[in-house]
């Protein structure tokens, strides 16, 4: 699942239900005062962009047939949708670039959690009230939670993509920096096709190969998607019901806690432990209170147990949440710090939350050239950074606070250019 073209839709507003998060209380207990988090998923280390594609395409495929016949793919499908199949360079391409990720949150999300998208969620879920009122007995996920994603997917079908995705399948898998990946991705494309859930015609989307209103890879389609109405195929392009319980199955799978909430936007004091606020390290919130963070109303948070993360996207002065273990499904869906908590953020939205805050004070962003330029400075202080690419990753995130501690700076993770200017004086 990733990023997809926003299409704007007219839909009626309906009225917002109730807002998970106020009413939330989880089963208490003694807490240390530190607890580590499980890891949010990590961003995928990609060999660098500039990897060369040096065998001939025609002699890979004829490879690849024979690797997915051994998988147990039927020759008729493996001829059915591989005869004729040719390169296409602008996916590698696209696929090299993705600069839409590199934006700060607040850009990020001023595009994509759009007021028509709340509106068209509340819309979608009163049209749909049964089916999901029955999906979510069955698998214990938010009607909200499944309208955010879908909206963000695909905006509930209108942007699924234009392309062959067998074509985008078999570029991608024969492209060096992510072979491994779209060989498996490919493989189970072909298996979608064999078990006659879709056709090599119906396979029209995403530049990135992936399928259907809440753009599945084709992985989790054959291991999640479900036949919903009981027509007797999993149609993930026109069937709502196969959409909406496909989606809860997968996200039910990794891991989502019934009843429980996922992100809640809070406000921060002017100082504190920054070091504290990352989404490996759990407080209970009795902690955070004590160290002056509040709800975004300021209400005092709950003077209990319940273990949560200060997420902060944009440094101390930017949007301030606070993370439940909920919130590790969203960057197991998308590994995309901001797309999670677009995502996130997006589903409370449509549960009645007020506009996301800009913060406690205005943030000067680090253009992407800064942050490559950080990134090499810090690599050089022998800090792991991944690839200097410009992008803010977790890699590059951990490499900022760390040398923000060791200069005596609030250690928040994001790249200031203050920061910036101590790093190129070398102190």
């Amino acid at each position: 699942m990733s990023f997809r073209n926003c299409v704007p839709a007219a839909a009626q507003l309906l009225a917002a239900v109730a807002y998970v998060v106020p009413g939330f209380a989880l089963a208490q207990g003694p807490f240390p005062v530190q607890v580590q988090a499980p890891a949010p998923a990590a961003q995928t280390v990609a060999p660098p962009p500039a990897c060369r594609n040096t065998a001939d395409f025609g002699r890979w495929l004829t490879t690849f047939r024979t690797d997915a016949a051994k998988a147990g793919v039927t020759p008729r499908t493996i001829a059915t949708a591989l005869d004729g199949m040719t390169l296409d360079e602008g996916i590698i391409r696209r696929d090299r670039g993705q600069a839409f990720f590199a934006q700060s949150f607040l850009e990020f999300q001023g595009k994509l959690a759009s007021q028509n998208r709340v509106t068209n969620g509340r819309s979608t879920m009163a049209k749909h009230k049964a089916l999901f009122d029955r999906v979510e007995k069955e698998f214990g996920i938010p009607a909200t939670v499944l309208t955010g994603l879908w909206a963000l997917e695909s905006d509930f079908g209108a942007g699924m993509g234009n392309l062959p995705v067998l074509r985008s399948l078999a570029t991608l898998a024969y492209d060096c920096r992510r072979g491994e990946m779209f060989r498996a991705e490919l493989v189970a494309a072909l298996k979608i096709i064999d078990k006659g859930d879709l056709k090599p015609a119906d396979m029209i989307g995403s530049w990135a190969g992936e399928l259907g209103q809440t753009q599945f890879l084709p992985t989790h389609y054959d291991n999640y998607a479900l036949d919903y109405d009981g027509d007797g195929r999993r149609d993930l392009f026109k069937s709502i019901p196969d959409i909406v319980a496909s989606s809860a199955n997968y996200i039910r799978s990794i891991g989502w806690k019934p009843g429980e909430p996922w992100l809640e936007e809070v406000r921060v004091p002017e100082k504190l432990p920054w070091e504290q606020a990352s989404l490996a390290i759990q407080h209970p919130r009795s902690q955070w209170a004590k160290w002056g963070v509040t709800r975004i109303n300021g209400e005092p948070l709950p003077a209990d147990n319940v273990p949560v993360s200060l997420h902060l996207l944009m440094g101390r002065n930017g949007p301030a949440f606070i993370a439940y273990r909920n919130f590790n499904v969203y960057t197991e869906w998308n590994k995309s710090l901001n797309y999670a908590t677009t995502a996130a953020y997006l589903a409370n939205r449509i549960a009645g939350a007020p506009l996301l805050s800009s913060g406690r004070a205005p943030v000067q962003v680090v253009d992407a050239n800064g942050v490559k330029e950080m990134q090499i400075l810090l690599a050089r202080r022998g800090l792991e950074v991944g690839v200097p690419d410009g992008r803010l990753g977790v890699a590059t995130r951990t490499a900022i606070r760390q040398a923000q501690q060791k200069l005596a700076m609030p250690a928040d993770a994001y790249p200031s250019y203050e920061l910036l200017e101590r790093l190129r004086q070398g102190r």
